[in-house]
């Protein structure tokens, strides 16, 4: 089974110096409908102002994950982590028992795209922790690359969680076909571009919950970036 969650249904959050996308219910937005599914609980689309950004607050218990998509997000935290995240880099921070951290948009002149990615850890109260890497060239150039997932393998970034975490580019007559196992569901995020999943156009921003397994065919790619997150149900 297969349910579009449509881009521009989501949450919306404006302060100025940030436009917010909230494909499930975040800050002020709340919707009984979308509280999550499965260990997801966030996915938020942020473009924000040069210069602009979140000043230092605490998280606790949930693994967060940056993907820019545009521009350049700068990261630092209470662990003595200081970084820049660019397109073509995953960053994931553990908060475990307790992390305070800010995240600035790097740039004085250009704004940031980015997505803020919340997924609930299956234990509690881990050490805080840190893991930034840059993904390989054209590695999810017309295929479903690995790049987040519970034992880091294939050089993923880990996640303390059953969850396993792709991107993929789709351009042209390239297609990627994948089926998802019926004991697992699955989110689909289009992050960029447009694409068609089994016949239904989907454009940046849309979301597609998946359960009871499905086979999943990618075409008709203009300039999709897609995150697939394979869940234990």
């Amino acid at each position: 089974m297969q349910i579009v969650r449509p881009g521009d249904e989501r949450g919306q959050a404006n302060f100025g110096w940030i436009d917010s996308r909230h494909t499930f219910s975040f800050g002020h937005y709340f919707d009984p409908a979308h509280l999550g599914y499965g260990p997801l609980r966030v996915i938020n689309e942020d473009r924000v102002d040069p210069g602009a950004g979140f000043d230092t607050h605490r998280h606790k218990n949930m693994e967060i994950i940056s993907y820019v998509l545009d521009g350049a997000l700068e990261h630092r935290d209470s662990i003595g982590t200081g970084s820049v995240i660019r397109p073509g880099e995953i960053q994931r921070m553990s908060a475990g028992s307790g992390i305070r951290h800010s995240e600035y948009n790097h740039s004085k002149t250009d704004p940031v795209h980015f997505l803020q990615i919340w997924i609930v850890p299956e234990i509690q109260d881990l050490e805080p922790s840190y893991e930034q890497i840059r993904l390989p060239e054209d590695g999810s150039d017309g295929k479903l690359q690995l790049i987040g997932s519970r034992d880091g393998r294939d050089g993923s970034v880990v996640i303390h969680q059953d969850v396993d975490l792709y991107v993929a580019k789709i351009n042209g007559s390239q297609t990627i076909e994948t089926v998802t196992a019926t004991d697992r569901i699955a989110w689909l995020h289009v992050a960029k571009g447009s694409v068609r999943m089994n016949g239904e156009q989907l454009a940046a921003g849309d979301g597609v919950a998946v359960k009871d397994g499905a086979t999943l065919l990618f075409d008709h790619g203009d300039g999709a970036e897609l995150l697939l997150f394979d869940m234990s149900a």
